[in-house]
């Protein structure tokens, strides 16, 4: 039969890439990914690969980020930013540095908080209102003309209230459409954290971190950052939080000259957790500059920006309810290894 070889050879690719992208997104060691396997998670001590999601791994990162030592984004894997978290979470417990979920951290880690890391959340009609974009420019001057910046979709808005990947929030709920009000979903339980009076933030180029101190000396948040780029770096030395705004629009400036931004003249971007700056803006002392969030918490730490600091949204917006203007903010070019913390 002619081109039945072609068609014998096309199916056979897609099997196998269909067979990949299953291996891919399946929990390490063949473990099922659900409520009761997170919740139920235990520390095998096996080297957990920074690409593969698993229970345990989920179950750290939301006890990190319940602690206020932040991984970012809650994605099941081991990656770049929630090893940094576990390494300054060590620190403060006393207990060697390292990447790893060894024994001795997990039980430090578990004995956190004793609720349940994974909880049923029913979908509201806030949740699914909108309204929602359709496409979010590439370009930054196209944004301007957007009447808002809201979310793409229900699950992204209900993956970031979560603090979790929408990749992450799909897999805990197979065929769930995110759109249907009183819908029960399963979603991490990232409990609301208490206030906290903030005596100074430290930011770490280097290592690419935030880390918030008490009027004490104490360490009371860490959280993953974007800082700068070799375009537009950072400011130097230590500069004063100026102001704290939720829901900020976004004020270009032609003097930025920021690379792929051709205009010549100034505009606003509309606020929204899709807006450039994110959902809260911190304003700095050096002018231009401030510690804000991102449409895209799955890249703090991993990309560049245009000289600001950038969290995730849910971190900024704990720092911004709790900072007070006048507060210092030190730019150190170098973490400080080995650093005691109270």
């Amino acid at each position: 039969m002619p081109g039945h070889k072609p068609i014998v050879s096309e199916i056979r690719r897609l099997v196998t890439a269909s067979s990949l992208w299953i291996l891919l997104i399946l929990p390490a060691w063949g473990e099922a990914l659900d409520a009761s396997a997170i919740n139920n998670a235990q520390n095998n001590s096996k080297p957990t690969s920074k690409d593969r999601l698993d229970p345990a791994v989920v179950k750290a990162e939301i006890l990190l980020d319940r602690a206020r030592f932040s991984p970012g984004e809650i994605d099941g894997k081991l990656g770049e930013n929630a090893q940094k978290a576990l390494r300054e979470f060590a620190l403060a417990a006393g207990l060697p540095a390292g990447n790893a979920l060894t024994p001795d951290l997990w039980t430090k880690l578990v004995a956190t908080s004793q609720d349940t890391v994974i909880t049923d959340y029913k979908i509201t009609e806030s949740d699914v209102k909108g309204p929602f974009l359709k496409k979010l420019p590439a370009k930054l001057e196209d944004m301007k003309y957007l009447k808002s910046l809201g979310y793409s979709s229900p699950r992204e808005g209900i993956a970031e209230r979560f603090h979790m990947s929408e990749n992450l929030l799909a897999l805990l709920n197979p065929n769930k459409q995110f759109d249907k009000v009183g819908d029960t979903i399963s979603v991490a339980n990232v409990l609301s954290k208490p206030a906290e009076a903030i005596g100074r933030i430290e930011v770490y180029k280097t290592l690419r971190a935030v880390k918030v101190f008490d009027p004490s000396g104490a360490l009371v948040a860490f959280f993953p950052a974007t800082i700068g780029s070799e375009e537009k770096p950072t400011p130097t030395g230590t500069v004063k939080v100026i102001s704290s705004d939720a829901n900020p629009t976004y004020r270009y400036n032609p003097d930025y000259k920021f690379k792929g931004v051709k205009t010549k003249k100034p505009f606003t971007i509309e606020p929204g957790p899709n807006n450039p700056v994110g959902s809260y803006w911190i304003g700095l002392s050096a002018e231009g500059y401030g510690i804000h969030g991102t449409p895209n918490p799955g890249k703090v730490g991993k990309s560049e920006s245009h000289g600001c600091v950038r969290l995730t949204n849910w971190d900024v917006a704990w720092l911004g309810k709790n900072v007070r203007k006048g507060t210092p903010v030190a730019f150190i070019d170098e973490p400080q290894s080995g650093r005691k913390t109270n």
